[in-house]
């Protein structure tokens, strides 16, 4: 086990081992090497001795059995590495120039990983054996910094011979410093950054991401303000196209174009139209407003035409038309994709605020902060995976968990969260920015500093509740992502063979679905009213309740018969036989395409929704077909038990209600959207299409 080194003026960033070392105390024997130097280093940064970090931190350290296992260890070091880091954020900028910070974060990361000698030995017997079974990667020099970080066509990824971080180490540094990642979408950020490395950070790709990072940061300084507006003290310039050096954004109205500069805020989008000489008075779109104002992609192109659908367009009701943006690439849409996220990502923002009531500057521009560097860390992504940009969403906060399953619950434990913070705090994500030369935010009084350290430690029950929350929706996230991907070989075929599966899928069903959906919504009037005498004269007869127990029951006998006949196994895709070699006419006028591409997505929804309930009843998808057999027997007995007459009574009232003007206001979205993500995550079975039809036996 390596010896508690000597200081003696030596830099704070050498290896390991050290040529002066002296035994150490019996109360860091249980340490593991990595870990006793960072705490060195943490006595080197504080300027304090080792032994009174020990003192410091046992005064406050509750006697265990346990105090001499990981347990123990993982709280000194973490002890130790918070306090070094308050000192390291106050001189963020160099430190990430010079390669510090990026060295002493790793290691703490490291640290944290293996803190006592018993992880240390037990982490060197697996990399062993993995690296005698080949796992491992073998040592790759570092090529220039313009070669992308993690895709190459020529040499393997930056890695080394060097300990690799994991995900929870990496999340437990970004809850103590938000600089690398936010602890809400921490996860995200490291399996994107680490998914070509076997879930593994290294130190040399880290390094590169930070460094990219504060290099992003400067050049975000340097873009000149919008012309004819005067930004908020707290609005900082976020992102900048349609400028001399980087790609055209043009701007449509009518039947003309203005190309100009685009520039993203972290409360408004301005667009500068380009003048004879120099550009015009921006016009300002106000994302930060409480109103019910959206953003989406849209196609653009001559008359009208939808043919390059690289656009966005906001609308707001303050708008008579709405304003579409382009931009132009030759290939995919991966400019739209990004402005469109950002922009998402700045009204959600300003949304959240404005729903949880976050009034206080000091929260709020915390909240600001914290946006401000995930939107820095996607630019700093994309200038190193050119080759393959990564997803937007997983760098940033709101973006992301508007779109994922549960993740209203994730924002709600977030704002409750946020209540507890205070932006003076030397490693907030304001404070950050502030040592980074990007925030004009008044320091806050060293009173609020002190009370931050009280709360950091206090906020530890609302982390929690935050990790179960964004736990609970990443598991949600995966089983969606499995149900959709038994989808994408369905969305690949072409509007014939679309159409083929729509009229097989509906010969049991024809148009039940939509006459009934027509009756509820009061488009057919007369037949509506038909139905509502009809339905209240059996209530009143109370015929009702046994057969529709005896219906729900019924089904459910069906259900279970198809699983103990293993029906699912037996018809596991769906054959469809087109019987014709026909193929479909590519239409010329655009028109006829658009309207082509718009009969297609609704075949394509209407086909996955028929093969989902097929699913459900072959209990294709077994939690699912649970889910919804337990639905169905409760209200079988619900209606064997309960006189139907109120059941009917109370359904009927509150379905006229809720249709009502009046029920509209007291329509619960949540409800909506726990149902599309259970809707969501439901797989479906493959369909298989033979070009003929089988022979008669």
């Amino acid at each position: 086990m390596r010896l508690l080194s000597l200081l003696n003026g030596t830099d704070p960033f050498v290896s390991f081992s050290s040529p002066c070392e002296v035994p150490i105390s019996n109360n860091m024997k249980h340490l593991s090497s990595i870990a006793i130097d960072v705490i060195r280093n943490s006595a080197l940064k504080l300027n304090t001795s080792v032994d009174k970090l020990v003192e410091e931190f046992e005064a406050g350290w509750q006697s265990k059995p346990e105090s001499e296992t990981s347990g123990y260890s993982r709280k000194f070091v973490e002890f130790c590495a918070s306090k070094a880091l308050h000192e390291e954020c106050k001189y963020i900028e160099e430190k990430i120039t010079d390669g510090s910070f990026s060295r002493f974060t790793f290691d703490t990361m490291l640290a944290w990983e293996m803190p006592s000698s018993r992880d240390e030995e037990s982490r060197m017997e697996c990399e062993g054996k993995a690296r005698e079974d080949g796992k491992i990667p073998p040592k790759v020099a570092q090529e220039e910094d313009e070669i992308p970080l993690f895709y190459s066509d020529v040499m393997p990824l930056l890695v080394n011979d060097e300990p690799s971080v994991g995900e929870d180490a990496f999340v437990w540094l970004a809850a103590l410093v938000p600089f690398a990642a936010d602890v809400v979408n921490g996860r995200f950020t490291f399996e994107t950054l680490t998914a070509p490395t076997g879930n593994r950070l290294f130190f040399p790709a880290y390094d590169k991401f930070l460094k990219e990072i504060a290099k992003c940061i400067k050049h975000l300084q340097k873009q000149t303000k919008p012309k004819g507006v005067e930004l908020a003290d707290d609005e900082f310039i976020l992102h900048v196209e349609g400028t001399a050096s980087s790609q055209r954004i043009v701007r449509h109205i009518g039947g003309t174009s203005w190309p100009g500069r685009l520039t993203l805020t972290n409360y408004a989008l301005y667009f500068e139209a380009s003048g004879a000489i120099t550009y015009d008075d921006a016009l300002k779109i106000d994302l930060s407003k409480d109103i019910e104002h959206t953003v989406k992609p849209t196609a653009t192109g001559p008359w009208g035409a939808p043919l390059f659908d690289k656009a966005i367009i906001y609308e707001s009701p303050e708008l008579s038309e709405g304003i579409v943006l382009e931009f132009p690439e030759m290939t995919s849409s991966t400019r739209r994709d990004h402005w469109l996220a950002l922009t998402k990502e700045v009204m959600l923002m300003n949304q959240f605020l404005s729903e949880n009531k976050v009034e206080c500057p000091i929260q709020s521009w915390e909240m600001h902060a914290r946006t401000i560097l995930g939107i820095i860390r996607l630019h700093a992504a994309r200038e190193m995976l050119r080759i393959s940009p990564p997803a937007p969403t997983k760098f940033l906060i709101f973006a992301l968990f508007d779109e994922l399953p549960k993740g209203d619950y994730v924002l709600e434990e977030l704002a409750e969260s946020l209540k507890k913070v205070n932006s003076g705090h030397p490693c907030s994500a304001s404070s950050v920015l502030r040592s980074l030369n990007m925030s004009l935010q008044p320091v806050v009084s060293s009173i609020e500093v002190t009370e931050a350290d009280k709360e950091r430690t206090s906020d530890q029950d609302s982390i929690h509740l935050l990790e179960s929350a964004i736990n609970q929706a990443r598991k949600e996230a995966k089983d969606v992502e499995i149900a959709k991907a038994t989808a994408e070989g369905l969305k690949e075929e072409g509007i014939s063979e679309s159409a083929t599966v729509l009229m097989e899928l509906l010969q049991p069903l024809k148009s039940v679905v939509s006459w009934f959906q027509e009756v509820i919504s009061w488009e057919r009037p007369g037949i509506t009213i038909t139905m509502l005498v009809a339905t209240l004269v059996i209530v009143y007869k109370e015929w009702v309740g046994k057969a529709i127990a005896a219906l729900l029951l019924w089904i459910v006998s069906k259900m279970l018969q198809a699983r103990l006949g293993r029906l699912h196994d037996k018809y596991n895709e769906i054959v469809v036989y087109t019987g014709s070699d026909q193929k479909t006419t590519v239409e010329s006028i655009v028109a006829a395409q658009f309207g082509l591409r718009t009969v297609h997505e609704m075949m394509q929804a209407t086909n996955l929704a028929i093969l989902k309930i097929w699913s459900i009843m072959c209990s294709g998808a077994r939690k699912h077909a649970d889910m919804a057999m337990a639905a169905m027997t409760l209200l079988a007995v619900i209606f064997a038990v309960i006189p139907l007459k109120y059941i009917v009574m109370a359904i009927t009232l509150y379905c006229f209600i809720m249709t009502s003007k009046l029920g509209q206001h007291f329509q619960n979205d949540q409800g909506n959207r726990r149902l599309k993500e259970w809707w969501d995550s439901i797989p479906i079975i493959p369909v298989h299409i033979e070009d003929e039809a089988p022979h008669p036996t």
